[in-house]
């Protein structure tokens, strides 16, 4: 039966397909295995492995194992981009993409997410964009390249990424966008956001105040970045991609309170990622009535 509300049908709540999972960086300094019992725990769709130098994230078995004991989907893979695990799984940037991506169809996760090429990986980022469109033909792994965003020091910026840390005005099929970089970066995340349009295919959903270089990945709604208006816009359009929760809970004093913070950021996802039917109206006398979105 259809709600009521003054004698009208109240609006309908749609919320699009798209999973809601957990970063396991965001139970860092507990390691994977620990991302998987929580994300079970507190219901995430799913989780996204951040291969780093914790050994379980690089293996193939112990990540199937964990999937299936939890009953925990792996959604997607972050490959091993960042200065600290420039060594896993070798040091040839383009070996690691060819590995995620073969861990991805192992799997079965949707999305492998890339970092641009740092500046002094030449070779690599002179090729990258046009190096990832031949990576992309060859898988139904969607590459999704993150923005990222620059150094600043004494008012002036610094790149650390080729061809730029903002992938929106370059030619990549498939982006990943990262609200607590768009903190860091002082980016517009609305008009990212929608000047990606269907290029946007995954969210890492963390906030950040944005008044430092720190890149911060607090829970969404504990810094400055329009982090419920994104959701309820992508709910709004269909989204059918990832929303992933890659929060830092470093500081947490305990499991509990990790869980809390964990909780507290799925509650805040799920409460936003959903659209009301926009064609109805409060008339000033308290009756409900039903127009045009035109």
């Amino acid at each position: 039966m259809t709600p009521q509300r003054n004698g009208a049908a109240a609006p309908a709540i749609r919320v699009p397909d798209a999973p809601i999972t957990l970063s396991t960086a965001s139970v860092y300094p507990e390691k994977v295995p620990s991302a998987f019992e929580i994300a079970a725990l507190l219901g995430y769709d799913g989780v996204e492995v951040m291969v780093s130098t914790d050994a379980s994230s690089q293996d193939l078995g112990v990540l199937r194992r964990l999937s299936d004991y939890h009953q925990v989907p792996i959604r997607s893979i972050h490959a091993p981009c960042l200065l600290l695990t420039q060594r896993v799984w070798g040091r040839e940037p383009w070996g690691k993409l060819v590995r995620s991506k073969e861990v991805a169809e192992e799997l079965g996760a949707d999305v492998v997410v890339v970092h641009p090429p740092f500046r002094w990986q030449r070779d690599y980022a002179r090729d990258f964009v046009e190096g990832v469109a031949r990576m992309q033909e060859e898988t139904d792994v969607l590459f999704a390249v993150e923005n990222m965003f620059p150094l600043k020091a004494r008012g002036a910026e610094a790149g650390m990424y080729a061809p730029d840390w903002n992938p929106v005005d370059q030619d990549f099929a498939h982006v990943t966008l990262d609200l607590s970089h768009t903190a860091v970066s002082g980016s517009d995340a609305v008009a990212m956001a929608a000047d990606l349009g269907d290029r946007l295919r995954h969210v890492h959903l963390a906030d950040g105040v944005g008044v430092t270089n720190k890149d911060e990945h607090l829970v969404p709604g504990r810094g400055s970045q329009p982090c419920g208006p994104i959701l309820e816009t992508l709910a709004e359009g269909g989204f059918g991609g990832h929303i992933v929760l890659e929060v830092n809970t470093r500081r947490a004093d305990s499991r509990a309170e990790r869980m809390e913070d964990l909780a507290e950021a799925l509650a805040f996802a799920r409460l936003h990622l959903a659209a009301a039917d926009r064609t109805w109206e409060v008339t000033s006398g308290g009756e409900v009535s039903r127009r045009s979105l035109r």
